[in-house]
């Protein structure tokens, strides 16, 4: 079938929304119909990347309605609304994803999604089952498309990762889309203070209404100090959810140091994509007793974790709709990319099909 995508063609480049042809499913596939997708930063790394395969397909959160599937496929149907990740739903010890379909462009042929499953700024896409969800009916189609991702590795950060408690201190650094969802995380498992750290009044203001008690901005006051005045020490979990050098260099001494004898330190949570040389600050950890952690995709749990964010924000708990603060057009993708790129975006973008 021929379908319409957003499509990273040369380096430098604006993507060209053009037409691509998807194969049949085969065993283990399935064709969803696109309803809306998410627009994540980190996409902004592959298209900003000279050494990105090109043609290449982008996007990796979703939601849509199934319209076919291949032998093998039990767990949707035609006609299910589904919720498309990049985290497979079902890995194990030895996982190994099937081998991806070919998917035609202008003739010729291309792999999509390179390091992924899935694709996702697609009027249509064709994705390994491993990587859909089932989504309940009576959901908004549109806001849910963002937790594939953003919810996932954000929420998931504090949930599965750093496993937070209530009455711990948190201080999320960069308050966009996933940051967000650590600090609605953190604030739903009952932590407190929750610390938002970011360079816009604005945005701090923007993350109180996910459950901030405090802003920080670094653009005017030495925001590691101010973090480890408000808890007395420093926060039980730090989490980075931006990756540049700066915040890298905020986060481990933003929290407390261990106590000899009995009491370990804080944990500092890496979870946006690191940028330039790497940091690592080894002093900081011997002598706080300080844990430093990594997330990839807040070690998600798609089947189990997506109904618990669906859930919450049926409940008011995790509000999507408010997340959700700009909508593009397939055709609009460059003027969302850009956008991202200028940091005009509070919370998250989304492409509406």
């Amino acid at each position: 079938m021929k379908t319409r995508a957003a499509v990273y063609v040369q380096h430098g480049q604006p993507l060209a929304v053009d037409e691509i042809e998807l194969p049949d499913p085969g065993p283990g596939y399935v064709i969803v119909k696109q309803f809306a997708s998410g627009v994540c930063h980190s996409q902004l790394h592959q298209i900003h990347n000279p050494a990105s395969a090109t043609p290449q397909l982008l996007g990796h959160e979703s939601t849509g309605v199934v319209t076919a599937v291949g032998k093998g496929v039990t767990h949707v149907k035609e006609g299910d609304k589904v919720l498309t990740t990049w985290v497979p739903r079902a890995a194990y010890p030895g996982y190994q994803d099937r081998e991806p379909p070919v998917i035609k462009f202008r003739g010729q042929e291309m792999r999509h999604g390179v390091g992924l499953r899935v694709f996702s700024w697609s009027e249509d896409v064709i994705v390994d089952d491993n990587y859909i969800v089932p989504l309940e009916d009576g959901v908004d189609t549109s806001v849910t498309s963002i937790i594939g991702c953003a919810v996932m590795t954000g929420s998931g950060a504090a949930i599965n990762t750093a496993k937070v408690r209530p009455g711990d201190s948190v201080a999320v650094i960069g308050v966009g889309g996933v940051g967000l969802c650590i600090v609605q995380a953190a604030a739903n498992l009952g932590a407190f203070p929750i610390i938002a750290v970011d360079l816009s009044d604005e945005k701090l203001e923007f993350a109180k209404k996910f459950g901030a008690t405090i802003g920080v901005n670094a653009a005017k006051e030495d925001a590691v100090a101010r973090i480890v005045e408000i808890t007395g020490g420093g926060a039980d979990f730090a989490f980075d959810a931006i990756g540049a050098k700066v915040t890298q260099e905020q986060l481990l001494p933003s929290v407390r140091n261990g106590q000899f004898g009995y009491d370990e330190g804080g944990t500092a949570m890496i979870v946006g994509i690191p940028m330039g040389e790497p940091l690592i600050q080894t002093g900081q950890i011997f002598r706080g007793a300080k844990i430093l952690r990594g997330t990839v995709g807040g070690t998600g749990h798609p089947d189990k974790d997506f109904p618990l964010y669906v859930r919450w924000f049926k409940e008011g708990r995790l509000p999507l709709d408010l997340l959700v603060s700009r909508r593009y057009k397939l055709d609009e993708i460059n003027d969302a990319v850009h956008a991202l790129e200028k940091g005009q975006i509070a919370g998250r973008a989304i492409i509406e099909f």
